[in-house]
């Protein structure tokens, strides 16, 4: 029985998703279903934990600041309704963790930047045109 039930999850698992880590600030695209009507909604934030291995049930908690409030969702990474998850920067963490962020404010909030190999969608550097 269990068997069926690891095939059934094999099958469901996401194969296009990037290597999420805590630190890194995303955008997280999910369809919503309202009515009649289907569009997608973006979540950007700071990925402040990532539970629950690499499997089906793998979850991510990504926060952001509104109006100097912070919100937070939990994002199951294999879930049908999000379309795709984009990673803008990576912030270099030495923790698994980063829950002390939910009581810092202003600098201390502040993460450093980690090199980020991969082109990220959308803000990609220009050439300088000021040569002689």
């Amino acid at each position: 029985m269990s068997t069926k039930l690891e095939t059934f999850n094999k099958l469901q698992l996401k194969t296009d998703l990037p290597d999420i880590r805590p630190g890194d600030t995303v955008r997280v695209y999910q369809k919503i279903k309202e009515k009649d009507k289907e569009r997608t909604q973006v979540f950007e934030g700071l990925v402040i934990a990532r539970k629950h291995g690499k499997g089906i049930t793998s979850t991510i908690t990504v926060r952001k600041i509104i109006s100097g409030i912070g919100v937070e969702r939990i994002f199951p990474v294999h879930l049908s309704t999000i379309e795709k998850i984009e990673i803008l920067k990576r912030g270099r963490v030495r923790r698994a963790k980063l829950y002390y962020l939910r009581k810092v404010k202003g600098k201390r909030a502040r993460l450093k930047k980690k090199e980020f190999a991969e082109v990220v969608a959308e803000e990609k550097p220009e050439k300088e045109k000021t040569e002689r």
